[in-house]
């Protein structure tokens, strides 16, 4: 489970600016800090160019968990993902939200800014810091994601 006294690190490209800011809207209510690495306005701008800072601070482990969002969410996922020490799963329900973290040990959530309405956004995100990391058999998968063969 996440704690609230630590940094949750949020960004988006412009596909998702609006979906980030409701969700960071309803987290600093909730009681969350949050750490906002951009966009700042709906003006295009490449994802690669948020998302890269975001997942180097996971990665680096300044940061422990991490929100991203694009149009699709897939290519901040992708992004995010060419770190490895980076467990980005692009979730579309809750059901996804839950098992990545409780059989992944995801570390980012990416949510598909253009394609979920806000309200299932906001439980994703919530199943997703409420969740733990089940570990177990999980474990020894989770080892081998980042290992070349």
């Amino acid at each position: 489970m996440f704690k609230k006294n630590k940094v949750l690190i949020i960004g988006s490209d412009h596909g998702g600016y609006k979906l980030k800011e409701f969700l960071k809207e309803k987290l600093i209510k909730k009681g969350y800090k949050l750490k906002d690495y951009g966009t700042y306005s709906e003006k295009s701008i490449d994802y690669p160019d948020i998302i890269h800072p975001l997942s180097k601070s996971i990665n680096n482990s300044e940061h422990e968990i991490g929100i991203i969002i694009c149009g699709s969410g897939n290519g901040a996922q992708m992004t995010a993902n060419k770190y490895p020490n980076v467990r980005a799963a692009l979730c579309w329900n809750v059901e996804q939200a839950k098992l990545s973290r409780l059989h992944n040990d995801a570390n980012i959530i990416s949510l598909p800014g253009r394609f979920i309405d806000e309200e299932t956004a906001f439980k994703m995100v919530e199943i997703f810091l409420n969740t733990e990391f089940e570990g177990g058999r999980h474990k020894k998968r989770v080892e081998k994601i980042s290992k070349i063969i």
